[in-house]
């Protein structure tokens, strides 16, 4: 373990081992950090939070602050983060509102500098979200997604697995696991094949994929009359059955252009 002088932790602080705190890091609150954590200078770590082992958190970030929430009136809530995460430049994520509540971050995921994670937020696993991608609250980010650079994403909207979203986007309703979305708006324009291919999804289940984005985005078909014919002409494969359950589940909609 390596502490800084400069360095100030809490009485609450639970240290895993051979963690690292940088110059003027603070970690004052009810925290628990996993083995070779490296926190760096200036970090900021508040409120209730724990953080897996051997991640790695750079300059200047901010953990667990209250969340920026008109409602929140001082409750216990929370921020946890799972394993081998690394957290850029002056990411900030915010604690969650309502008693009890948390705002989660899963494992293996790439978080670019000045990004932020506001309450209630759920990120998955092994996603990335590049610089300055901004979730607002409430936003689900399942595994292995990808938020390009300066993107915006509204409260209480999902981007699904393995879907790709790019730069600059305004992210309005729900993106579709493995689809790529663009645009402000953003809206799904076809299937994140090549993403897909670099995570060794076969050529039978790509394919299937790709003719339910057909009836999904390049057919006549409203959104209920495609999720028709996919269970009809489609196999049922867990690929399939995600993706029709992520479109059943959308509250905001999901994000296809008609025009």
């Amino acid at each position: 373990m390596k502490i800084h002088p400069s360095a100030v932790v809490g009485k609450n602080v639970e240290l895993g081992k051979n963690v690292v705190i940088g110059p003027g890091a603070i970690l004052d609150g009810v925290i628990k950090l996993g083995d070779c954590i490296e926190i760096g200078a200036h970090v900021i770590i508040t409120g209730h939070v724990s953080i897996g082992r051997d991640s790695r958190i750079f300059t200047g970030a901010v953990i667990g602050s209250p969340p920026q929430d008109l409602k929140y009136r001082g409750q216990k809530t929370f921020v946890r983060i799972g394993e081998r995460n690394t957290i850029r430049e002056y990411v900030t994520i915010n604690s969650a509102t309502e008693e009890g509540e948390e705002t989660s971050v899963g494992s293996d995921n790439l978080i670019m500098a000045y990004s932020h994670i506001a309450h209630n937020c759920r990120v998955g696993d092994k996603t990335v979200l590049a610089n300055n991608a901004t979730l607002a609250g409430h936003v689900t980010i399942e595994n292995n997604a990808v938020l390009g650079g300066l993107s915006g994403v509204h409260q209480f909207c999902r981007v699904g697995s393995f879907a790709i979203v790019g730069g600059c986007s305004k992210v309005c309703q729900d993106i579709l696991p493995y689809g790529m979305a663009d645009g402000h708006p953003a809206h799904i324009y076809w299937l994140n094949r090549i993403g897909l291919t670099r995570n060794n999804f076969s050529p039978e289940t790509i394919a299937g994929l790709e003719k339910a984005f057909r009836f999904l985005i390049r057919s006549r078909l409203n959104i209920a009359h495609a999720v028709e014919k996919i269970k009809t002409e489609i196999p049922a494969t867990p690929e399939i059955t995600l993706l029709l359950k992520f479109i059943a589940n959308s509250e905001r909609g999901i994000a296809i252009s008609r025009k």
